[in-house]
């Protein structure tokens, strides 16, 4: 039983490393990010307030915020507590803050 213990916190711990890697290997290309800045200077988004929420890469968006879609780019866009953010819109985690 001790065993078995020690192999599923073995686990738990090395499945929680896969997916700090997976979301830190997220590259959004600069030209991304001038596409985005670009668009949301044309078509302003409202943005939308949320207490208690970290904007971070890999925090996920709830889905009462609207995600919208940015032409030629894979990621969503929103503007969460006046900051702009991508989104990936498969898992609605947060893949880069917009400085």
């Amino acid at each position: 039983m001790k065993h078995y213990l020690t192999s599923v916190a073995a686990a738990v711990v090395l499945l929680g490393g896969v997916g700090a890697t997976l979301a830190d290997t997220i590259v959004v290309q600069p030209e991304q990010e001038t596409v985005v800045r670009e668009y949301v200077k044309k078509e302003p988004l409202a943005s939308v307030n949320l207490l208690g929420v970290e904007l971070k890469l890999g925090s996920s968006v709830p889905d009462k915020v609207e995600l919208r879609e940015v032409p030629n780019v894979k990621y969503r866009v929103a503007v969460i507590n006046d900051q702009t953010v991508l989104v990936d819109p498969d898992t609605r985690q947060i893949v880069e803050v917009l400085h």
